[in-house]
């Protein structure tokens, strides 16, 4: 919150601590964050320009099935947005620029439904 103030963000997360992978600092941020205990899907890494500097960035997905208990110091506002109401508000509101180049990058690799052998890339 404190980092970037009055903008919006659509991704959980934080730094992987020493020794810790990317899946085990994301599933612990998702549990920090949202008070959430879900398993974690690498999707991709990339080299993020990032607004401070550049850091290597793991994406990963999971599945909320229940509810959600939102840590106020991480989190000032949260909703739940269908894909078509996120891209509208990224033309609405102001938002990490870090966030909407993952978003872009999300939706480029994540593979088209029925067609066999795509593979995941961070293009």
């Amino acid at each position: 919150m404190s980092r970037f103030p009055g903008q919006y963000n659509w991704l959980i997360g934080g730094a992987a601590e020493a020794g810790e992978s990317y899946e085990e600092a994301a599933a612990r941020e998702l549990t920090e964050e949202l008070g959430v205990r879900t398993p974690v899907r690498f999707v991709f890494k990339f080299l993020c320009d990032g607004l401070i500097s550049p850091y290597w960035l793991g994406v990963h997905e999971t599945v909320v099935a229940g509810g959600i208990a939102p840590d106020p110091s991480e989190i000032a506002w949260h909703g739940w947005l269908t894909e078509g109401e996120l891209r509208e508000a990224f033309g609405q509101r102001t938002f990490v620029e870090d966030g909407v180049d993952v978003f872009r990058r999300y939706h480029l690799a994540r593979p088209v439904p029925g067609q066999s052998g795509r593979q995941w890339s961070s293009k």
